[in-house]
């Protein structure tokens, strides 16, 4: 996976087992900020997969939290200001503890403060990843959504974009990588996206290579979805069903199952 054109199906099938592997052989702590309707589904979906969750936003305990975790997810979701003091604290011990993390900059396209708190993430906080959709794209990019546009502001920021649509793009402004793995049903669940992050974060937490973690996670989430959309009757068995797949998902599926460029 050292250029685009190089990223076979197969190879990043078979990285993708390999990460999942180790996933669940190391069980990384993670601990999530993120909003009031999206906890359980996102610390669900990390046990799922083999991690360990941890979610308090209490400005009390968050630094030994963190600092006993091994990767962090930040999440703007519903964004009060026990939240926001929260998060100060908790970027702040990742870089004392050289944490990677993850920001997921939600509804940034509907709020200007919101947007002004996101960038100020980025520019003095250096995020390892944003995961973001195409409406909170163009809010911090000032940019449409693109292959071009992505790798521009990959390059602009030195940090990992994973744009979120029809399909994903993974891009650190050289490589970039898409993924048309997932299922339309993901869309009527909420949480979905954070989960997706936080278990970017946790593959950021025991795979050196920030590209190939986040497109590991994008895939494992996808084809989670794939596989539990065909045992679903609607967004409700889906959510169990999508916990139940990550908790099964095998390495010989994601490799037959990868759906990368």
């Amino acid at each position: 996976m050292h250029h685009p054109q190089t990223a076979s199906r197969d190879s990043v099938g078979q990285a993708t087992a390999d990460i999942l592997s180790r996933l669940r052989g190391r069980g990384p702590r993670v601990h999530g900020i993120t909003n009031a309707v999206a906890q359980n589904f996102t610390a669900n979906a990390l046990l799922a997969a083999g991690c360990v969750p941890s979610m308090t936003i209490s400005p009390e305990e968050i630094g030994p939290f963190v600092a006993g975790a091994q990767a962090l997810l930040v999440n703007l979701g519903t964004f009060d200001a026990e939240r926001r003091e929260a998060t100060r604290i908790a970027v702040e011990t990742a870089a004392q503890h050289k944490l990677r993390w993850v920001l997921d900059p939600v509804f940034v396209d509907r709020d200007p403060p919101r947007a002004a708190f996101a960038c100020e993430l980025i520019d003095h906080r250096r995020p390892t990843v944003v995961g973001l959709n195409h409406a909170e794209f163009s809010a911090l990019a000032g940019n449409t959504p693109s292959r071009d546009a992505a790798m521009a502001y990959a390059r602009e920021t030195r940090i990992i974009v994973g744009l979120s649509g029809e399909t994903d793009l993974v891009t650190d402004g050289e490589r970039i990588v898409s993924i048309a793995n997932g299922h339309a049903l993901m869309a009527k669940v909420t949480a979905m996206g954070c989960a997706g992050s936080a278990v970017i974060a946790a593959c950021l937490a025991i795979e050196p290579d920030v590209v190939s973690a986040t497109v590991a996670a994008l895939v494992i989430v996808g084809i989670a979805g794939e596989l539990a959309a065909e045992k679903s009757t609607g967004p409700g068995s889906f959510v169990v069903a999508i916990t139940d797949a990550l908790y099964s998902l095998d390495g010989p599926t994601l490799t037959m199952r990868a759906k990368v460029s």
